[in-house]
């Protein structure tokens, strides 16, 4: 089986990735591909298969937590209340002289917990969410859209090759709230 030297030098003694904290280009690097891509492919469980879709998502201001706002009617909507496991992947734009490969990307595990006006965090998920979205606003009065938030329980960051890390929750909180 192929591994990338990146991988294989981070591992650890298990054979599992172990959390890294990042250089500061790095960090940098994160925080400005989550600061500039608004859309993220959503994987769900749907019937017990793997099932991406598209998905606007915010980040709220403590770094801590992923925002997105759903219709009731779409079936990754249906499948995490089902199911809390998701992943987004954020994938920066191409470069035409860069390998695919080479792409800087980062893809969240965590759970999808949804975000009615009456739990609390609500008005802080809508800001941000309405912060980054603001042609939304509309959104928020039909019945069948809700609002979610993603709570990483992990996050792999790809800046290139031989340049991915597995972050912790703490790791990736505190990288997006320093920006």
């Amino acid at each position: 089986m192929w591994r990338s030297a990146c991988f294989v030098c981070r591992q650890n003694k298990t054979g599992r990735a172990r959390a890294n904290h990042m250089n500061s280009t790095q960090e940098r690097s994160l925080r400005d591909l989550l600061q500039t891509q608004q859309i993220a492919a959503l994987g769900t469980l749907h019937n017990d298969q793997p099932y991406v879709s598209m998905a606007p998502f915010a980040i709220l201001p403590s770094g801590d937590a992923f925002v997105i706002h759903v219709s009731q009617l779409a079936s990754h909507t249906k499948d995490m209340m089902v199911n809390q496991q998701v992943s987004l992947l954020i994938v920066a734009p191409p470069i035409p002289q860069l390998a695919a490969q080479a792409t800087s990307r980062v893809t969240i595990q965590g759970l999808a917990l949804p975000c009615a006006e009456s739990t609390p965090g609500y008005s802080e998920a809508k800001t941000a969410y309405l912060s980054r979205f603001p042609q939304s606003a509309d959104m928020f009065a039909f019945a069948d859209f809700s609002l979610f938030v993603i709570r990483p329980s992990s996050a792999r960051y790809v800046a290139g090759f031989a340049q991915a890390t597995t972050l912790t929750p703490e790791v990736l909180a505190e990288t997006l709230s320093n920006g």
